[in-house]
């Protein structure tokens, strides 16, 4: 997989900007939805286990209620609520099919950006000349198929080029609509990001309360310790 910038897409495909909430958490349950039936039957998320997906994200109040609520309705590709998510695709027939085995996506939204994620999920268009029949404006030449067509619908780019002659985007159009709205659709890979943001770091809303406490901690101590040496350093001056 090429590595891109995560500031910009690829042909000059300007990033847009995605809200991103941890403390959403009707948004992260959706958005694991998604993943769970659209992603992972390609791609795994083997670093995260379905048992911390259900503390974290509170399907129910109940801790064990929510447990069940995964155990029903996510384990598709595991047998125990304690397994790691992977994916349900053997890599060899992945590789068979795609050119490519699809790449774990735990860490998607720590080296990509939640932009970069937001954009490339909604910049799928039409393109005779790949073997799946689509590419990607953010990701060119992506071996990815757009498993969300029916709810965006089919879409055309089109390209203009610079001064230097290279290949820009231009604009999409859209071919034929979705089961979706366009905002309905948006508002989906909105959760969808979050929810690999999330992904990511689970404990990062964790991490920021932790820095607060510490910060704090470290100013107070930074007054006791000036006093302290001015008591110390009194009798030397």
């Amino acid at each position: 997989m090429p590595v891109l910038s995560v500031a910009g897409g690829g042909n000059g495909h300007k990033l847009d900007p995605v809200s991103i909430d941890l403390e959403d958490k009707v948004s992260l349950q959706r958005g694991a939805t998604i993943f769970v039936n659209y992603c992972l039957s390609c791609h795994s998320a083997a670093y995260m286990r379905y048992n911390r997906l259900a503390k974290d994200l509170k399907f129910s109040d109940d801790p064990k209620e929510s447990e069940k609520f995964v155990a029903k309705n996510m384990l598709f590709a595991a047998d125990k609520i304690g397994d790691l998510m992977k994916a349900a695709m053997p890599i060899e027939d992945a590789k068979d099919w795609f050119g490519v085995a699809p790449p774990d996506l735990t860490l998607l939204a720590r080296y990509r950006g939640p932009d970069w994620i937001y954009t490339y999920l909604r910049s799928f268009y039409l393109d005779e000349k790949s073997p799946s029949g689509w590419n990607n404006t953010v990701f060119e030449n992506v071996a990815m198929p757009h498993v969300l067509y029916e709810w965006q619908g089919t879409q055309k780019a089109y390209f203009t080029k610079n001064e230097e002659g290279v290949k820009v985007f231009d604009r999409f159009e859209m071919i034929k609509s979705g089961t979706k709205s366009p905002q309905d659709f948006d508002k989906d890979m909105r959760d969808l990001t979050n929810f690999f943001v999330y992904l990511g770091e689970p404990s990062q809303l964790k991490r920021q309360r932790v820095g607060w406490y510490v910060l704090l901690f470290l100013a107070l101590f930074l007054v006791v310790t000036y006093f302290l040496k001015k008591e110390y350093w009194k009798d030397v001056h």
